[in-house]
C-alpha cells in the first residue's frame, strides 16, 4: 500500500511511502482487538472502592435488647447490616483489576487496529517537523492546513519532541505518542492517525518481532 506524503501545510510533497502489507493490510482479529482493548481499560481503573463491613463499623457490641419479649425480631449488635448506620453486605472491596495478554497477540491486536484505520483511509504520513517553541497555536495551524481540525486525532513520532507535545497538550481531541507507546485502544479511538515519516519504520519493526 502506498501512501503520499504531505508537508505540514498539508500539500503533497510528491514523494509517497510504501506501508507494509504485513501491518496495515491484514485480517482484522476482532477477538485479539477486544482483548487488548478491555485490558487497557482495565489496567486504567484504580480499584480502590471500599465499604465498611460489620466488622469495620465503630459502635458498641452490647446486645441492644433483650432476646425474647420485645414482640420484633431478635438484635445483637447495633452495627448490623438491618440497621441505619450499620455496616454492609458483601461490600466492594479494593480489587487489582490488570490482566497479562500475550505480547504476539498484543501486536497482532494493534497490527488489526491499523489495517482497520488504513482500510477506511484514516491513515496520514506527514513529513518530520518541529517548532521553534512550544506553542497551541503552531499545532491547530498544522491541524487546518490538513484539514483535520475538528476530528480526534493521535499523532506518532518516531522520537521524544518536546515542542511538538507541549504544543498538542492543551488540545483535547490531540493525542502524541511514540511509535513505541501504541495501544489499540488510543488507535481506534482516533478519527485519524497522523503518522511522522520517521515513525513507520518503527512501527513496523516493533510489530513484525
Amino acid at each position: 500500500m502506498k501512501v503520499a506524503v504531505l508537508d505540514i501545510q498539508g500539500k503533497d510533497t510528491g514523494r509517497k511511502v510504501e506501508l507494509s502489507d504485513t501491518v496495515y493490510s491484514i485480517e482484522p482479529n476482532n477477538h485479539a482487538v477486544y482483548l487488548d482493548v478491555k485490558q487497557y481499560l482495565a489496567n486504567k481503573r484504580q480499584g480502590t472502592h471500599k465499604a465498611k463491613e460489620r466488622a469495620e463499623i465503630s459502635g458498641s457490641t452490647r446486645k441492644i435488647k433483650k432476646q425474647k419479649g420485645t414482640g420484633t425480631a431478635r438484635a445483637g449488635s447495633i452495627k448490623s447490616p438491618v440497621f441505619r448506620g450499620g455496616g454492609r453486605v458483601f461490600g466492594p472491596r479494593p480489587k487489582d483489576y490488570s490482566f497479562k495478554l500475550n505480547k504476539n497477540l498484543k501486536r497482532l491486536a494493534r497490527k488489526s487496529a491499523l489495517s482497520i484505520q488504513a482500510k477506511e483511509s484514516n491513515i496520514l504520513v506527514v513529513e518530520d517537523f518541529n517548532f521553534e517553541t512550544p506553542k497551541t497555536k503552531n499545532i491547530t495551524n498544522v491541524l487546518k492546513a490538513l484539514g483535520v481540525e475538528n476530528k480526534k486525532l493521535l499523532f506518532v513520532l518516531a522520537e521524544p519532541n518536546n515542542n511538538v507535545y507541549l504544543s498538542s497538550r492543551n488540545l483535547k481531541s490531540v493525542k502524541t505518542v511514540m511509535n513505541t507507546g501504541l495501544s489499540t485502544y488510543e488507535l481506534l479511538n482516533a478519527n485519524k492517525i497522523i503518522l511522522s515519516e520517521s515513525s513507520l519504520e518503527g512501527i513496523e519493526s516493533n510489530l513484525t518481532k
